[in-house]
């Protein structure tokens, strides 16, 4: 593929509802640019998007593809990005790297949670788009309601500038509002507009100039005025509707029936920006400015993907923001403060590579196994460094356990997770010191299962997924005093050890506290470390449920010893069971933590959220009002909501988000204690 200038490059992202059509768009747009053949499926896991094993089992996308075309003498990079909400880490880092987005709709579903979502994500970036009303060929397909839904949900800049020409199994193509020609079939042909729609045209026709005089003074004087705007002032005018932001075109069309298709790129090359028109923000010594891209300026590149593939290792997806970069050099990487060594540079359209020697401003690529390159990174000039905002990605809110099925899965876990958390940085994993398992984090249970499949299939490591352990602790409510005295005689030497404990609970949050109190050498000094190690021992297993104790304060203060028969051990025994003693003594409770939840949700789902929040034991400590929607502040049991992305997802549609982080450690109720003292007995057992 020859080098493209800035002016002519469009960097664009594909965004929707998971099954309003996407993959099958990209298929089709593809195809009419002559860069592939034949005509992909979905359904038959044939699509150059969908490419990876588990996207085609699923028949959703999972990762963002880059699809690069040619036309009209420009470039077009079409990133194809999934539509389920899981996977949104893939969307934002699509639309970090591009000008202008085409939202895809399904005419017969319309606007739905995932529509609302992507235009959320390209309003907060500002980014210049396009809305095509696909699947017109669909049962129950309906354009005008579609378009209602868009203006009342969306915006009121969404404007039509196509028209459909029949509906359903009658759909025969578009009539286009700003030269009143009508397009059928594929390959097009250009007829006059059918009769029984030219009243439709012309009044959704005045609309559209209407919408388009109102960008520009000069504009609109000409049409109060009562004259006609031409052809070019139209065109010129939406497009500066468009980069600006003040009208979205709503276009029409059928992707699996290739209808609508060549008017869409043509949309999308004559009103989208290049990046010749954005400016690039930069950091240089902590100092933020704007620059003008230029292929002249120092290299600036921002890896906004990585992905680890077993054959072909690590490979990079990048964007050149200024400058360029070339084929088997060397480069900066900024973040790292390191040289990172250049190999191939190649053009990925889907699994297929195109080497090219370099990519300039504006461009988009990937390299292979780089060695400490990773997603956010900037990759730079060591003579300018310069560094480029990366990617924000949603943090995660949904934990399972991470269970190996065999020794040779738990041999290779660790390195299989690493791999698996640099390729998607949603992912994260930890261990927790306190249930001894390691946790995968997510954004949902359908993005930790398709981790866990990715896992089995690009390292060959097997592992289960459950329910984290909740980390319950125990305490006392009350002081106790307890003795204990080990003795054994066995012939030789015997056992002696023999320990008085004083018992103390202390505030929630002090910890443990171990106090020497021995007067008089009741016990040798050399013994009381051993008491000590004794103690710290059985406080790992309380006496209740086998859970750790905490916020006590333990003082040895007396005891006894045989000169012959004591040793480390013995006074360890007792110190050990002397705590014990002690601690069904002092009117155990069970501890649980307590986790602050914030939930934001649309105003409509507030009561519901509330209401479940109360049927999870949760205090709900307040409500903050914002734009259409009420974030809910609440502490609840972290026992009550370790599956919660679920429920919420459930009783908001999807709509809702939220964060979770620690507050304290509250005491379990009776009833419920009763609860996890039997089913703990039941795994011991």
């Amino acid at each position: 593929m020859q080098q493209y200038g800035l002016e002519n490059i469009r960097n664009l992202v594909l965004l929707s509802h998971c099954g309003a059509g996407k993959t099958s768009t990209s298929e089709a747009i593809l195809l009419t640019a002559g860069a592939i053949k034949r005509l992909g499926k979905v359904d038959d896991g044939t699509t150059t998007s969908d490419y990876d094993p588990d996207e085609v089992k699923r028949q959703i996308s999972l990762n963002l593809t880059m699809l690069p075309c040619e036309w009209k003498g420009a470039k077009i990079n079409l990133i194809d990005t999934p539509g389920y909400s899981d996977f949104v880490g893939e969307v934002k880092a699509a639309i970090r790297v591009s000008e202008g987005a085409v939202i895809v709709i399904c005419a017969a579903s319309g606007v739905e949670v995932g529509s609302e979502q992507v235009w959320a994500y390209s309003e907060e970036a500002n980014l210049p788009r396009l809305v095509l009303v696909n699947k017109m060929d669909r049962e129950n397909a309906d354009f005008y309601r579609t378009v209602k839904e868009l203006q009342s949900k969306l915006s009121p800049r969404c404007i039509p500038v196509q028209l459909p020409i029949g509906a359903q199994s009658d759909f025969q193509g578009i009539i286009d509002l700003l030269t009143m020609k009508s397009y059928t079939g594929s390959p097009v042909k250009e007829a006059e507009i059918p009769s029984s729609l030219q009243a439709q045209a012309d009044s959704f026709g005045e609309k559209l100039v209407e919408a388009v005089a109102e960008i520009d003074d000069r504009l609109l004087e000409k049409y109060l005025s009562g004259e006609e705007l031409s052809l070019e002032e139209l065109s010129n005018g939406l497009r500066e509707g468009v980069v600006t932001g003040k009208i979205v075109p709503v276009l029409v069309g059928s992707a699996t029936r290739n209808i609508g298709v060549t008017s869409l790129l043509d949309a999308a090359y004559s009103y989208l920006p290049s990046p010749k028109e954005r400016e690039v923000i930069i950091t240089i010594d902590s100092a933020k400015e704007a620059i003008e891209p230029s292929r002249e300026a120092p290299l600036a590149a921002l890896v906004f993907k990585t992905s680890a593939d077993p054959y072909v290792g690590k490979l990079t997806y990048f964007r050149v923001y200024t400058g360029a970069i070339d084929s088997n050099s060397q480069v900066w990487n900024v973040t790292r403060g390191e040289v990172e060594r250049i190999g191939q540079l190649f053009i990925l359209r889907g699994k297929n590579q195109e080497p090219v020697s370099q990519l300039g401003a504006g461009d988009m690529g990937a390299v292979a196994k780089l060695s400490l390159t990773n997603t956010g990174d900037t990759l730079c000039s060591r003579d300018k460094p310069i560094k480029i905002a990366p990617v924000i990605f949603p943090e995660p809110a949904f934990n399972e356990a991470v269970h190996p099925k065999t020794k040779a899965d738990l041999d290779k876990l660790g390195g299989a997770l690493s791999r698996l958390t640099e390729e998607d940085p949603t992912l994260q994993v930890r261990r927790d010191a306190d249930t001894n398992e390691t946790i995968l984090s997510g954004l949902g249970e359908t993005h930790l299962e398709v981790a866990a499949e990715k896992m089995q299939r690009k390292f060959g490591v097997s592992v289960e997924l459950a329910t984290p352990k909740v980390p319950y602790k125990e305490t006392i409510t009350a002081p106790a005093k307890a003795e204990y005295k080990h003795k054994k005689q066995t012939g030789g030497h015997g056992q002696y050890g023999h320990v008085f404990l004083n018992l103390e609970p202390l505030p929630r949050g002090s910890g443990y506290e171990f106090v020497k109190a021995i007067v008089g050498g009741a016990i040798p000094r050399n013994y009381i470390p051993a008491v000590e190690k004794g103690i710290n021992e059985a406080m790992r297993e309380g006496t209740q449920a086998g859970y750790p104790v905490v916020d006590i304060k333990t003082t040895l203060y007396d005891g006894s010893f045989h000169p012959v028969d004591s040793s480390e051990i013995c006074f360890k025994i007792a110190g050990a069971q002397a705590l014990k003693k002690g601690l069904s003594q002092g009117q155990p409770i069970l501890l649980e933590p307590i986790m602050n939840i914030k939930v934001r949700v649309p105003e409509d789902f507030t009561g519901d959220i509330i209401g479940d929040l109360n049927t999870k034991r949760a205090k709900v400590l307040g409500m903050n009002p914002e734009p259409g929607s009420n974030v809910i502040e609440a502490q609840a049991p972290l026992a009550e909501i370790l599956r919660y992305a679920i429920d919420l997802k459930s009783i908001t549609q999807g709509r809702g988000s939220y964060t979770i982080d620690f507050s304290h450690y509250e005491e379990v109720p009776a009833n419920i204690t009763q609860k996890i003292i039997a089913e703990r007995q039941a795994e011991k057992a």
